[in-house]
């Protein structure tokens, strides 16, 4: 099951679990829209993979599964991947 972690590790900018401005690699760092579409090229800074819309979780399921609440914030790892 997914994190869906709370926001975005380059900006900090809140991702809340139905937000569609979510990006996630293979691992599951998150980012949102602007920072991964941007400085970072479409590229997880982390491990090189490719970024792709977070899917959404339904809101019913969100009670039994909630989204994680731990933030991760990297700014310093925010250029784009070799």
């Amino acid at each position: 099951m997914l994190q869906l972690r709370p926001g975005c590790e380059c900006c900090d900018r809140d991702l809340p679990p139905d937000s569609a401005e979510a990006r996630i690699c293979s691992f599951e760092c998150t980012f949102c829209r602007d920072c991964a579409e941007g400085a970072l090229g479409g590229k997880c800074p982390n491990c090189g993979g490719e970024l792709v819309p977070r899917p959404r979780r339904p809101t019913e399921k969100l009670a039994k599964f909630p989204a994680s609440t731990t933030r991760v914030h990297k700014p310093k790892g925010c250029g784009r991947a070799a």
